[in-house]
């Protein structure tokens, strides 16, 4: 049985991504690769949204890009220059063409279209068991998250769940230059909901319906909230191109207990994901370039890899918050972003703060969801 040096198992955005390190980096070019995807990928099935002051290693299929940000509640409409910062978008479709295409010519990566039943690490070299046949491997990644784990977890579990439009129309009616990251104007009915509007030109825009909460909502739900946020734009006359849709589990459980010497979970099964927020494709590409700089020094023992911090703690409190009080989300986002200048707000989300920069930030929050959050978090 042929031994690979390093097998990935999910060809998702973790996993490609990894693969795309790996391919561009030629440290790794004598090394013997594997990525194990159960279902092809080459359709536009999601949309990546991030902020960054620095040029991509994927900016060649950056859609769009936006220097200013809409927040908005029932009181306020907040317009903010992201500057340094840029949002960013990325579709999918273009991603996956771009590392297909870049590890088409590496010889020393090979892609299957197979189903991972096991990853078994009882013995070296470690067996991954597929639906067709087994293979062997140094070091195994796995973006690989069964849902079920979440039942067993003790800290609140929420969903970040929407679905998202993409519309064009006839007239223009967009505002291109500006991203409406949160617009909790409209009805909450006991929950955090907002809308999300991504324009890409003045014609077309991503428009998602977006819940933080326990549950998922029936689908017509969601889609009789946007056409009824069309409607109070005055949008009437569109065309949906294309439809998405996605569930993202927000929790602060530490996934890194899961690693060990020679399997390493990434993505969302790694705990990449931001918990308070979602965001997990730029964590994804920070924690991908600790991992490449980390084999690239000797360090090899993946049960060393990713320690919790203060940072997740944060995540905690919050979660606890909007688990026991979910209608409280829009107070919360509101006094974040309506007392504290947004460099440093994304700067907070991006894990990036010194403390005195949090203090500030946490006490512009609503005190007493926090202060009870943060004692029920104790018994956790």
């Amino acid at each position: 049985m042929k031994i690979y040096d390093y097998i990935i198992c999910g060809g998702g955005a973790a996993g490609l991504q990894l693969a795309y390190a790996m391919a561009t980096d030629s440290f790794f070019d004598d090394k013997q690769i594997l990525i194990i995807e159960k279902h092809q990928k080459n359709t536009n099935d999601r949309t990546w949204c991030f902020w960054e002051k620095e040029s991509n290693v994927l900016e060649e299929i950056v859609t769009k890009k936006w220097k200013q940000i809409l927040f908005k509640d029932p009181s306020e409409t907040l317009e903010l220059p992201l500057t340094p910062y840029i949002y960013k978008m990325i579709l999918s479709e273009d991603f996956y063409r771009l590392i297909h295409n870049t590890i088409s010519t590496k010889s020393n990566i090979e892609f299957v279209l197979d189903t991972v039943f096991n990853i078994d690490e009882t013995s070296s070299p470690v067996i991954v068991t597929t639906e067709k046949t087994s293979y062997a491997s140094q070091k195994v990644f796995s973006s690989i998250f069964d849902l079920s784990e979440l039942k067993n977890i003790q800290k609140p579990v929420l969903q970040q769940h929407f679905i998202g439009w993409f519309v064009e129309t006839k007239e223009p009616v967009f505002n291109e230059n500006t991203a409406t990251f949160m617009d909790f104007s409209i009805p909450q009915k006991g929950n955090t909901r907002f809308m999300y509007v991504l324009p890409t030109s003045k014609t077309k825009a991503l428009i998602e319906y977006t819940l933080f909460s326990e549950k998922l909502l029936p689908e017509i739900e969601y889609e009789n909230a946007i056409k009824s946020y069309l409607d109070e734009l005055g949008i009437t006359s569109y065309h949906i191109c294309e439809k998405e849709k996605g569930s993202i589990p927000m929790t602060a459980h530490n996934f890194y207990t899961k690693n060990t010497e020679n399997v390493l979970n990434i993505g969302t099964a790694g705990g990449f994901t931001k918990a308070s927020t979602g965001y997990t494709f730029k964590s994804s590409q920070r924690k991908i370039s600790t991992i490449i700089q980390n084999l690239k020094e000797g360090k090899t023992n993946f049960s060393t890899y990713f320690k919790p911090d203060r940072f997740l703690w944060y995540d905690a409190i919050l979660l606890e918050v909007l688990a026991k009080e979910n209608e409280k989300g829009q107070t919360v986002f509101s006094e974040m972003f309506r007392k504290n200048d947004i460099e440093k707000i994304l700067k907070f989300l991006d894990e990036k703060t010194t403390r005195p920069e949090e203090l500030k930030i946490i006490n512009s929050l609503p005190k007493m969801p926090f202060i009870k959050a943060f004692f029920r978090n104790l018994t956790t």
